[in-house]
């Protein structure tokens, strides 16, 4: 019993040591990749929003809304 177990502790530890020497070999390509990523997303997100916002704050588009919610509000039921 105690060499299955003991086994199955040596199995486990060459599979981690193994992966933590791929990795830091530079085998995981992928490895900080999610945090650019967000970065970069987070940075788009907001120029779409300034982009947005300037449109929506422009004078058509903002007399236009204006005269949609006037009208949504005096409707009749």
């Amino acid at each position: 019993m105690w060499d299955r177990t003991r086994m199955r502790v040596r199995a486990w530890a060459r599979a981690r040591t193994r992966g933590i020497a791929l990795r830091m070999r530079g085998g995981d390509a992928q490895a900080g990749m999610s945090t650019a990523e967000y970065a970069v997303g987070t940075i788009a997100a907001a120029g779409f929003a300034a982009v947005l916002y300037k449109i929506v704050t422009s004078g058509p588009v903002a007399e236009a809304m204006s005269g949609l919610i006037e009208r949504a509000l005096d409707a009749g039921f």
